[in-house]
């Protein structure tokens, strides 16, 4: 019986799935994208994720644990030079999954694995679109409710001005207005 024994096999003896998870976290860490099937990129982020958790402290004690599994010293002095240095904040889920469809020969489900702080197309798309904050309350003010007070204080003269000088100013609008629709429809008569 398989009780409490999660972790995908891959169909591969312990060996040569370790030897499997080993180069292909290598690769990760060398070109901070790799392609792969679904299955292996999910076994990968569970190797690798606890590896770059431990390259945040910088100790020597936790090069020496994280080389038993990389097995590269080049690996190792990258993973805790750069990677470390970029991730340095974030605390979990350094690494993102997107699927690309199906092989060919035998529909496997493919993706692409990559290191989250290293997509500089997500990033700079990211810093480009803010998301708004959502609110139940109401929504955003408007560009006109963001006017200075001193800019709205025209408008309040304009209010408290008598009503027969308003009256008289809109009396000139309406005398003005048949005048120049009169002096347009004579042009047309003359054409």
């Amino acid at each position: 019986m398989r009780h409490n024994k999660k972790f995908n096999h891959l169909g591969r003896t312990s060996s040569h799935r370790k030897a499997m998870l080993s180069n292909m976290a290598n690769s990760l860490i060398f070109h901070k994208r790799i392609t792969t099937t679904v299955a292996k990129a999910k076994a990968l982020r569970i190797y690798v994720e606890p590896l770059i958790t431990k390259a945040k402290d910088d100790a020597t004690h936790s090069r020496r644990v994280v080389f038993e599994y990389l097995k590269s010293k080049t690996a190792v002095a990258m993973l805790f030079r750069d990677v470390a240095e970029k991730v340095g904040d974030r605390p979990g889920g350094y690494t993102r999954i997107l699927k690309t469809g199906n092989r060919q020969g035998d529909n496997a489900e493919m993706c692409i694995i990559e290191l989250v702080d290293f997509n500089e197309s997500m990033l700079a798309a990211k810093e480009a679109k803010a998301k708004p904050a959502r609110s139940r309350r109401g929504g955003k003010k408007k560009e006109a409710d963001k006017v200075a007070p001193a800019a709205k204080a025209p408008e309040a003269k304009v209010v408290a001005q008598p009503v027969a000088a308003i009256e008289e100013a809109e009396a000139e609008v309406i005398s003005d207005e048949p005048e120049v629709i009169s002096d347009v429809t004579e042009e047309k008569t003359e054409e």
